[in-house]
């Protein structure tokens, strides 16, 4: 079964093609082809990047007219390029999507005319995410006719989590008006949870996790038993950490202290809490840790306080996960931060050392992917495990073909 799976940003696309048997593998597989699009408007120059499991790689720069154009080329890739791996687009059997608002859906669904007009609704809470999702959806109607299609939302894993982690504290109409803490990066999450199951060789459901999904956007999850009980984004993305363009939580009295000031409108804060802060707007240099880390050990002042800030404000969200759970087995780091940065994980882990945690600084150091990082006799735990969302949402569509075919 051949499953392709598109991962919508709102200014990037990503994309794999997977070829899966009649029974999924218990280790994540690669993918057959891979690609990604980056465009800084939807008109303008657009760049291609694509490679296929026999190491061919392509790139290209596109002068697109729309961003459902660019996609189109991409996904063309696949079957009429130098990355080639099918011969034509009838060859796939089912498109999974990374859909980030799911409101109230618990799971993952087949597309039909009603949950794309669902994922439309909800674009009001999530513009520039979910209106991505629903063109890209779209898109593959477009090419691939009726082929299955499964809607995998980022929300979904965090249904669970009671009205005491999920209500706002404002006037009961906001519930009422669907206003409440939704989670995202769910999907990452889950698959965290289940990756720290198998390296520990413990069941799921037996463990209490916290999960630290970092990278340029970053959140952190308590997980109890393979549910979620607590995490740090809420309403929007945008809530809880420090992130790479994204200010996390800060003071609302700053926002309507600036509002009553008039030197900004509600689209310009949007632009400055989501594009202009966070490691860029701390820093000035980037929102990347990497350039950020470098300029602080060249003695850059404001690129060390952006750290040091990051790292508190991971630390205090990890402790406030805590109280959620009744001890803790694992702490979890993936994505681009997590996974890469030995000095983040450290400053993190330092913090808990009154939990008995330990971390072996030989295995910290090292580059390699899920594995236990902590030392012999920590009494937690801690995992470095690679993100793997887009394999998460390839098993979701192949269990949802299963479901097809026993369905009368």
């Amino acid at each position: 079964m051949k499953i392709l799976v598109l991962n919508s940003g709102s200014s990037s696309e990503k994309s794999c093609l997977y070829e899966l048997g009649e029974s999924l593998p218990e280790h994540p597989q690669a993918p057959l082809w891979g690609a990604q699009i980056d465009w800084s408007s939807d008109r303008g120059p657009a760049e291609l990047a694509a490679r296929n499991c026999r190491g061919s790689v392509l790139k290209e720069q596109l002068s697109v007219e729309s961003r459902a154009s660019a996609v189109r080329r991409m996904l063309a890739t696949l079957w009429e390029s130098s990355v080639k791996v099918i011969e034509g687009p009838a060859v796939i059997d089912a498109v999974g999507h990374r859909v980030v608002h799911g409101g109230d859906y618990r799971e993952a669904v087949d597309v039909t005319p009603e949950v794309k007009a669902e994922i439309a609704r909800l674009a009001a809470f999530a513009p520039l995410h979910n209106s991505a999702d629903l063109e890209g959806i779209e898109v593959v109607e477009h090419l691939l006719g009726a082929v299955p299609q499964t809607a995998v939302f980022d929300t979904s894993f965090h249904r669970s989590l009671s009205p005491a982690a999920s209500v706002y504290p404002g006037p009961y109409q906001w519930l009422e008006q669907g206003i409440r803490r939704y989670g995202f990066h769910g999907i990452s999450h889950r698959y965290c949870a289940e990756r720290a199951a198998q390296l520990l060789n413990r069941s799921l459901e037996s463990l209490q996790l916290i999960t630290c999904h970092v990278g340029n956007g970053c959140s952190v999850t308590a997980i109890r038993a393979g549910q979620s009980a607590d995490t740090t984004m809420g309403f929007t993305p945008l809530e809880g950490l420090m992130m790479g363009t994204r200010s996390g939580s800060i003071d609302p009295g700053i926002l309507i202290h600036l509002l009553r000031q008039g030197a900004y409108t509600p689209d310009a804060l949007n632009r400055v809490l989501n594009l202009e802060s966070g490691l860029l707007g701390v820093s000035g240099v980037s929102s990347d840790m990497r350039k950020v880390a470098a300029a602080a050990e060249r003695g850059h002042s404001r690129s060390k306080l952006a750290i040091d800030l990051f790292i508190h404000r991971l630390r205090s969200a990890v402790g406030a996960m805590l109280p959620s759970l009744e001890r803790l087995d694992g702490l979890v780091f993936t994505a681009g931060i997590g996974e890469n940065s030995p000095l983040i994980r450290a400053a993190v882990c330092n913090a808990f050392g009154f939990l008995g945690l330990k971390l072996d600084k030989d295995q910290n150091a090292l580059r390699q992917e899920d594995r236990d990082i902590a030392a012999r006799d920590s009494a937690v735990r801690v995992l470095v495990v690679h993100a793997e969302e887009a394999w998460a949402i390839a098993c979701e569509c192949w269990n949802a073909a299963m479901a097809r075919r026993v369905t009368p």
